[in-house]
């Protein structure tokens, strides 16, 4: 090979690896953005189930007279135990 045949070598060498370098950070970056929702601490959407919605009027009422948890609530299905609490928690203010 002569010096030209060499040149067009490291000349495409260094195209590809500034490509790789720009391909993959493009790709960690575009991950990175895509994850993020998954890494959010979010529950379950309790939004319209009567046991949040009757938490959030208790937690909002007792806020008002600055009280926490004026009322015990023990329900039987823990589903309905976690809505309630999740709706007390937003009602107050916490």
């Amino acid at each position: 090979m002569n010096d030209e045949g060499t040149t067009i070598v490291k000349i495409n060498l260094k195209c590809g690896i500034w490509t790789l370098a720009i391909a993959m950070s493009l790709g960690l970056g575009g991950g990175a953005a895509i994850g993020a929702p998954f890494f959010q601490d979010q529950g379950p959407d309790y939004s319209n189930n009567k046991v949040y919605k009757q938490g959030m009027r208790e937690g909002q009422s007792d806020h008002a007279r600055n009280r926490d948890h004026s009322k015990k609530r023990h329900f039987k299905k823990d589903e309905d135990q976690k809505a309630y609490e999740a709706g007390y928690q937003k009602g107050h203010g916490n």
